[in-house]
């Protein structure tokens, strides 16, 4: 039996990328196709290693060769991935910039922002994250920071912040230069330059992913970073109460001014429900049921997910060692599958701006 490289692309040709809904040949995901008698070998390029849906694709590749071409064929897929990017996000290196948002504060936003952050590296990527929270940053304390100052180095003439590196990921909070114990009395200009710096005098290097953890509410920092920097998307993180919805409403009607512009990535709802530790199984919606999902459906944004209110992983945000970092904690499974759907949101949000540009140029 001959295979030929048309073979296996026609063959390929049949499988559909759920989200973008075009062919893997068309959207030149197969490459490296080796062929050695009957041993097949080629490479799905994803466009994110946090995708949710690679087993699928994967198993939909191995049917199709098998299907079109012969189950005799000893199928080989290295599923790698290539993070795509829009646009040029203004910070060199970096490919995209999330924003993690919320209407109201006491949401729980920076530990969705630090989870995210952490659970995108845990899949593969290459992840900074700023905390631009001016007036309470939270990061130093949630990766045991406190008391740190990153260095400054020269890069090509220029003297640039490092940021700090740890558990993997790159890291920068106003609260690594200002005394924890002091408050940060600044008006709206010291901000904005404040912020400005995090994004500009960083040495971010190569970056798929730079996490932005905003303060609460919709104020100067908000309308500086979206319209300094072209963000990929934001989401917004409520709880399930009536007063936080209304908030995150707010929120989203924030994002969606024609001034700001900027794609809703999706609604997170933290604090959905209380599982005991000694009932695992069981689910206590104590703040109501269901509110994030209904405010998704009523704004047509992707709903990205319940988070549950357990003593675990505000503790271990507590002790500078976030929950996606504990593999024995089965609370972690909850933001590596929000974050496996904020990688596909963007990734969709990507190659829907991509289209229209090819669009109208």
């Amino acid at each position: 039996m001959t295979i030929t490289r048309e073979q296996v692309l026609q063959a390929l040709s049949n499988v559909e990328e759920p989200d973008l809904k075009k062919d893997l040949v068309t959207l030149n995901m197969i490459q490296d196709i080796k062929i050695e008698g009957k041993r097949l070998s080629f490479s799905v390029i994803l466009t994110t290693p946090a995708c949710p849906l690679k087993a699928m694709i994967e198993n939909a590749c191995r049917n199709a060769i098998g299907y079109f071409i012969s189950k005799e064929v000893e199928v080989h897929i290295d599923m790698a991935s290539r993070v795509t990017s829009q646009k040029n996000t203004g910070v060199p290196g970096v490919k995209n910039i999330i924003a993690v948002a919320s209407g109201k504060g006491g949401v729980g936003k920076s530990t969705v922002a630090v989870n995210l952050a952490l659970a995108l590296s845990y899949a593969g990527a290459s992840v900074g994250l700023i905390d631009a929270d001016i007036y309470g940053p939270s990061i130093p304390i949630m990766f045991g920071l406190e008391g740190e100052r990153p260095k400054a180095r020269d890069v090509d003439g220029k003297t640039r912040i490092q940021p700090i590196e740890k558990y993997g990921i790159k890291l920068l909070s106003i609260g690594f230069f200002t005394d924890p114990n002091q408050p940060v009395p600044w008006r709206g200009p010291m901000v904005s330059t404040a912020v400005k710096q995090l994004f500009n005098d960083a040495d971010w290097g190569e970056l798929d992913y730079l996490v932005v953890d905003l303060p609460p509410g919709t104020g100067d920092i908000h309308i500086t970073v979206t319209q300094t920097f072209p963000v990929t998307g934001a989401l917004i993180v409520t709880t399930p109460q009536n007063v936080a919805l209304a908030d995150a409403k707010k929120g989203i009607g924030m994002f969606r001014m024609n001034a700001i512009n900027v794609p809703l990535l999706g609604i997170v709802e933290n604090m959905s429900y209380f599982t005991p530790a000694e009932l695992p199984a069981n689910k206590y919606y104590i703040f109501g049921k269901g509110g994030g999902q209904k405010l998704a459906e009523q704004l047509d944004v992707p709903f990205l997910g319940e988070i549950p209110l357990v003593k675990s992983i505000s503790d271990s945000g507590d002790a500078g060692r976030p929950v996606v970092l504990d593999e024995q904690n089965p609370m972690r499974g909850a933001f590596i599958d929000m974050a496996k759907k904020v990688a596909q949101q963007v990734a969709i949000s990507n190659a829907t701006a991509n289209d229209k540009s090819l669009v109208n140029n």
